[in-house]
């Protein structure tokens, strides 16, 4: 297998490793037999995907903040990874309205210091720098967004994206494109779900957390429209990307969309009700009449023919199959015995790969 073949017996750098994303990415590397580190300000949820995991004993990690950049050129120094794939971010709407200078300076400043230790590095590099669809200005589309749209953000989170994305082309413009051994990519994608997320103010862990103690949960925005996701699916992008450059595809620099088929439009109340197939006891409350200062964006969706027709990538799961596989890892762990988190997770991967084999998924063949 393609993937396999790249990331075995290499030293991959993740920022924050301990996120959810950055757990998932963890775990399938390590099946793909790369030797990982990680890099992360702390553990940001209990539970923790990360913690239940116990991924601690099978990596090499450090923890301090992303903005302390001697700490973090000491570190990338030491290891002198093969790959870096950035993830470390604050990643929460609600928080940015709350905290909305540390969500600037941790994915702006933050990005920054990554790409100013990455461009002295002398060695052989890929760097993938992974962002978010709410770097795009949302005009609230019902078509998907591309990769030459205008990025902009009318809160503080989108503006931070915008921003990391800005600072990122000014490194590749001005130092990254004339060194031949630093290739990097970036990777925008949205809406995700899965196993294992436990973060605040999110749909599905407000959902299984009240449920799994046969409580009420309240949603605020059930008539709100997302392609979602599962984790597995950008990850997969991630994992190609790194690939793709490793085999000198000419994609250097480049930014790629990762999200569902564009009939994977569903609204918050049809994710519940998908979701009331894998748990018994279910209550919800419909509050969007409350009145809330903070905008949210009704709609938006990317436009993935770009990762289409240079990467053959494309998801592999439909909207039910999505649900599923995370609402099962949720039933699982809430019901858990004898079998280890770690085991889930490896079950779901190998599964994924499975589906994605079968149908011609270029990374998985």
């Amino acid at each position: 297998m393609k993937l396999e073949n790249t990331y075995k017996g290499k030293k991959v750098l993740i920022t924050g490793h301990t996120g959810f994303k950055g757990s998932w990415l963890t775990i399938w590397l390590k099946l793909l037999g790369a030797d990982v580190y990680g890099v992360s300000d702390g553990i940001p949820t209990s539970p923790s995907h990360f913690k239940e995991s116990n991924l601690s004993a099978d990596i090499k990690e450090k923890y301090f903040d992303i903005r302390d950049l001697k700490k973090l050129k000491e570190f990338i120094s030491e290891v002198e990874p093969d790959f870096i794939f950035h993830l470390a971010a604050q990643a929460l709407v609600k928080e940015s309205y709350l905290k909305p200078i540390d969500s600037i300076t941790i994915n702006a400043i933050g990005t920054a210091n990554v790409l100013d230790v990455v461009k002295d590095l002398n060695h052989e590099l890929i760097l993938i720098l992974i962002t978010s669809d709410k770097a795009y200005e949302n005009l609230e589309w019902k078509w998907g967004y591309r990769e030459s749209d205008r990025l902009a953000g009318k809160d503080p989170y989108s503006a931070s994206k915008s921003m990391a994305e800005i600072v990122i082309n000014s490194y590749f413009d001005s130092f990254l494109c004339h060194k031949k051994n630093i290739k990097t990519a970036i990777a925008r994608a949205g809406n995700v779900i899965g196993g294992g997320d436990w973060a605040k103010d999110r749909i599905v862990p407000d959902c299984v957390k009240a449920w799994s103690k046969n409580q009420n949960v309240e949603i605020r925005s059930p008539h709100a429209t997302r392609p979602w996701q599962h984790v597995l699916e950008p990850l997969s992008g991630y994992l190609q990307l790194g690939f793709e450059l490793s085999e000198g595809a000419k994609i250097n620099g480049q930014a790629y969309n990762f999200g569902p088929n564009s009939n994977q439009d569903f609204s918050v109340s049809q994710l519940i009700d998908e979701m009331t197939k894998y748990w018994d006891q279910v209550k919800w409350t419909d509050t969007s009449a409350n009145v809330s200062i903070n905008k949210e964006a009704g709609l938006l969706k990317l436009n993935c023919d770009k990762a289409l027709f240079d990467l053959n990538w494309f998801a592999a799961l439909n909207f039910e199959e999505t649900v599923k596989l995370t609402t099962e890892w949720y039933r699982l762990f809430y019901n858990q015995k004898e079998d280890p988190i770690i085991k889930n997770t490896r079950d779901q991967i190998i599964q994924y790969t499975k589906m994605a084999k079968e149908k011609k998924i270029k990374w998985a063949i």
